[in-house]
């Protein structure tokens, strides 16, 4: 069956979704999220990639079943993006030795990066601190980004936006989004709603905008953008119905925080989630975008808003073409007016919400703030000669989820203001810091004149990236970290972001809470996290006089005043019109003209990987041994590489033992499999039930002698031993990071048994050839470590039983695991040995 387009304005034409209904699919009644995806299918049936059978799924919502479509753009920053450039470019190289063609390897749809992810917070609290963390970066990551700077020469329908341009999901969102795009198909105008995948998990925010968005592996998103669709299971969809109205006081952060911990308790992994009801026009886009951000956090793939009224506004504000939005959603039914059918419908009363944060170790764990000091009282606390337990000693306004937000971030300047005006300062043992996700906040808090009040109190900006969030708060200055260290203290660092698992921010931190940037402004004038704000006073003025934070808060009218300034079209004009440049830094980076990478073998940042050498080797697994035994809640923090490379580790030392004395940091050195494979599993905070410490350490079985994840690991390849990692629940939370996947596999691991799976560390997982195998609690059937492990995967099928065997002695348990294979075309992944493979074999052999 094929469509054919219908004129909807001038010479632009749309596939019209009513087509579908004269044949049956009552698809006026799917959720606004469903009715995207079934435009794309529609527009999109080749009888090849996209079939009737895709489209039949689809459009009568078989949830639970398999479809396919075509995403219609690519967004990824640099730390995911790097790698995944480096695997096309390395498949160019191995192409071109096989006397293939290289230009073959292409993407073939928009493909953006952002380069956001590199700049570090080195220098804080003086007004050269941008400067200098612009300069540093570069010092940094000069050959990086002379890479990416080839490669934006190199393929083709890649956009690369240069650093201090802001935060891949706020550039997205401000700048990046059409929400309806026009394309030429076919010598044809043709408008059709955005559908993107990004590299990054919180790729979810531009849902706020009504674009359906989600993140997922790079594996995937590298095969998408070399043609292939993207395969998945027809979700479930959760309406959540918004009623009531937001108290004064109450801000949009602590709104994401009352959903994110409502439906993490729900449970919605997987599926998706759409708001409506009658408060969803009590909701800005920024507001909306800041609850889309964190569907990561509350487990759903996405958190969709559809268009409205809000919408247009927002994109006139922004200054991009509304009109054919507003025109395009009418005429295709894809405009909000009434409630559709659901799977399911959670009610949420703003009315209940109240001012709150998040921590001090996962982003669900909401503590209302009046009861803050309660949970956080400490008896016999230690003090050290400048901190002491309870004390903030880091507090960030970081991260695209509220930077993103005029509402928060004029609020947190207001605070600042009366908080000067008081006579209040930041207690001097606090690092402070401030990275919005856009130049453009730095322009409106210029003009509204609050930008001098935050540096006051040592919030100057430190960059336009993600900096705290993402494990990049740089060192604590040395004073500060001896006396943590010499006297064991207990000390806390506040941020505006939206991830803060254990050893994500900086090690000497014993936890984290996410807050808003208005509260994290308050909690750096207090100095400490033991603090009711409804009964204490924040501090005291120079005269003695108790300055409660009531006395500063910003009311909605205060910042309702300065809000037009943030929402100036001709603002956001100036800045799109400059995105893709770049500053002097990036001007002078000279990169050659050329269809295949220079590969330098005495590179520390980009090597080529191994992935297209190496061999398959999928079958049954005999005698394997088990690396790593997990508890529940294993993040990608704790699995992948990330933050700092200390000297003293693995990776450190294997890289001063090449002379490097700048090692950087594990995000920056992506496009290295063998500094990568050394960090993994090597997370300070990471608990390996095998071993008495933390760290990343394991047993070497049978002689048990300890040693750490990458050594065994070698051991157990030189002994011909394949490896297995056993685990609780919810394993691999977190960031979409694609090394997770990568260094398992590279560590030898070809399968991973777990309780449960996170949805994007599962895939991944698959697109590297490890299989996830989903089997009950290893505490209840008697686990130990030092078992055999057999597999048996003869005959493997879409999520099929699988037997796995645990072997001590003449002791064996035998259990039914599930193979978490979702798709066909997953199963086609793992017997390749994975994704890359799969697309590599393709390539190598059409035409």
């Amino acid at each position: 069956m094929a469509f054919s387009p219908e004129l909807l304005e001038g010479n632009v034409k749309f596939y019209n979704l009513k087509k579908l209904e004269s044949l049956g699919y009552d698809v006026f009644s799917l959720p606004y999220s469903i009715r995207v995806l079934a435009e794309n299918v529609m527009r999109n049936l080749d009888g090849k990639k996209v079939t009737d059978e895709d489209l039949q799924k689809i459009g009568s919502w078989k949830t639970g079943e398999e479809f396919s479509f075509l995403p219609t753009r690519v967004i990824m920053q640099d730390y995911t993006g790097v790698p995944l450039l480096v695997d096309l470019a390395a498949m160019r190289t191995e192409l071109a030795k096989k006397g293939k063609d290289p230009l073959r390897v292409n993407p073939v749809i928009q493909s953006d990066l952002v380069i956001d992810h590199s700049i570090q917070v080195d220098y804080y609290g003086t007004s050269s601190s941008l400067l200098l963390n612009m300069q540093k970066e570069f010092e940094r990551n000069s050959e990086r980004y002379t890479f990416l700077k080839w490669a934006q020469k190199s393929f083709r329908n890649l956009r690369i936006v240069p650093p201090g341009n802001g935060i891949i999901h706020q550039v997205n969102l401000e700048f990046l989004s059409r929400v309806v795009d026009i394309r030429e198909v076919k010598g044809e105008q043709v408008a059709f709603p955005e559908i993107v995948i990004g590299t990054d998990s919180h790729t979810t925010m531009a849902n706020g905008a009504s674009v359906l968005s989600w993140g997922v592996g790079g594996l995937e998103a590298e095969a998408v953008m070399l043609g292939e669709p993207y395969t998945m299971i027809v979700p479930e969809v959760i309406g959540v119905k918004l009623e009531g109205d937001i108290k004064e006081g109450v801000t949009p952060t602590d709104v994401v925080l009352y959903i994110t911990e409502v439906l993490r308790k729900k449970g919605v992994v997987g599926k998706f989630v759409e708001f409506f009801g009658p408060s969803l026009s009590h909701l800005s886009v920024p507001d909306r975008a800041t609850i889309a951000n964190m569907a990561p956090e509350y487990g759903a793939t996405v958190g969709y808003f559809p268009i409205d009224e809000r919408t247009i506004n927002y994109l006139y504000a922004t200054g991009r073409d509304y009109k054919i939005v507003e025109r395009y959603a009418k005429a295709q039914g894809l405009f909000y007016d009434e409630e559709p059918r659901y799977t399911e419908v959670v009610k949420i009363d703003l009315n209940d919400i109240e001012p709150s944060v998040a921590g001090p170790k996962n982003p669900d764990e909401r503590v209302p703030l009046r009861e803050l000091k309660k949970k956080m009282r400490k008896d016999n606390k230690k003090s050290g000669l400048y901190v002491k337990d309870n004390d903030v000693v880091l507090a960030a306004v970081t991260s695209c989820t509220n930077t993103s937000n005029p509402t928060l971030m004029l609020g947190a300047g207001i605070l600042a203001k009366k908080a000067v005006e008081a006579g209040l300062r930041s207690k001097p043992y606090i690092k402070t810091s401030m990275a919005p996700g856009s130049p453009v906040v730095a322009e409106y808090l210029k003009e509204s004149n609050l930008l001098p009040y935050l540096e006051a109190l040592g919030f100057h900006i430190v960059g336009f990236g993600c900096t705290t969030c993402i494990g990049n708060a740089g060192p604590l200055p040395p004073k500060i970290e001896n006396d943590i260290k010499t006297n064991n203290l207990e000390v806390y660092g506040v941020i505006s972001g939206n991830r803060n698992f254990e050893g994500r921010v900086n090690p000497y931190l014993k936890g984290v809470f996410l807050a808003s940037p208005i509260l994290v402004i308050a909690f750096a004038l207090a100095g400490r996290i033991d603090i009711d704000f409804f009964e204490e006073p924040i501090d005291y003025d120079p005269n003695g006089r108790p300055v409660y934070l009531k006395d500063i808060w910003p009311s909605m009218k205060e910042i309702a005043d300065f809000y037009n300034l943030a929402m100036n079209p001709e603002l956001y004009k100036s800045r799109s019109e400059k995105i893709f440049e770049g500053d002097e830094n990036w001007k002078k980076l000279k990169v050659p003209e050329s269809e295949l990478y220079d590969w330098d073998e005495k590179s520390t940042y980009i090597r080529m990987p191994p992935w297209f050498s190496a061999e398959n080797s999928f079958g049954n697994i005999r005698g394997a041994r088990i690396l790593l035994l997990l508890g529940d809640k294993i993040t990608t923090d704790h699995i992948s590489p990330a933050g700092p490379i200390d000297p003293n580790s693995v990776a450190g030392v294997y890289l001063r033992q090449l002379g490097v004395s700048e090692l950087n940091t594990y995000g920056a050195r992506r496009g290295n499999h063998e500094v990568m494979l050394r960090g993994g599993f090597a997370n300070p905070k990471l608990k390996n039930l095998l071993v008495d410490q933390l760290g990343g350490y394991t047993k070497h079985f049978p002689d048990g002698k300890v040693m750490s994840v990458y050594e065994a690991s070698q051991k157990y390849k030189e002994e011909g031993v394949p490896l297995v990692i056993v685990a609780g629940k919810q394993y691999g939370s977190g960031s979409s990071r694609d090394w997770a996947a990568k260094v398992t596999a590279l560590l030898g691991v070809r399968a991973v048994l777990a309780e449960s799976f996170e949805r994007i560390h599962r895939s991944n997982l698959v697109a590297m050839g490890v299989l996830p195998i989903e089997i009950p609690d290893w505490r209840s059937l008697g686990i130990k470590g030092d078992e055999i492990v057999n597999i048996q995967l003869e005959n493997l099928t879409v999520r099929g039983k699988v037997k796995v065997e645990f072997v001590r002695g003449e002791q064996k348990v035998e259990v039914e695991g599930r193979a978490r294979v979702d798709t066909n075309i997953e199963l086609d992944y793992i017997k390749e040995g994975g994704i890359l493979k799969y697309v590599f074999n393709k390539l190598l052999h059409e035409g």
